[in-house]
């Protein structure tokens, strides 16, 4: 099992920056990864970012490229936000999971942060 607890979500203005933590506990796998997920009201959720554990490759959807960096220290996840937009208004979820021929699969969940950008 694996524990996740998030952190530093707020209010920013938009072209703003906002750091995310996410502490992980428990037992991690050689192929365990780490993610972020967003969800805005009305919509579902999307994938932001994510990172492979041990050899810390990372991996960035098209709209956060350039402006999120997700990293890792330890037993933290990091996702820091520059240039935010109000489109980037959502709960942040951390993920946890493995990575693999098939990609990222996601099985455990911190309860999410809400991050709000005002225009």
């Amino acid at each position: 099992q694996v524990q996740l607890v998030e952190s530093g979500g707020g209010l920013v203005p938009s072209g703003g920056s906002l750091k995310l933590s996410c502490a992980v506990s428990g037992r991690t796998s050689s192929t365990f990864a780490a993610g972020w997920f967003r969800q805005a009201p009305g919509k579902d959720r999307e994938h932001v970012a994510a990172i492979n554990w041990i050899g810390g490759s990372t991996y960035y959807e098209d709209y956060v490229k350039g402006r999120f960096t997700i990293s890792r220290d330890k037993n933290t996840l990091f996702l820091q936000m520059n240039n935010l937009k109000p489109e980037d208004t959502a709960v942040y979820y951390c993920a946890g999971g493995t990575v693999g021929d098939a990609g990222y699969e996601y099985a455990y969940w911190g309860q999410g942060t809400q991050v709000t950008v005002s225009s």
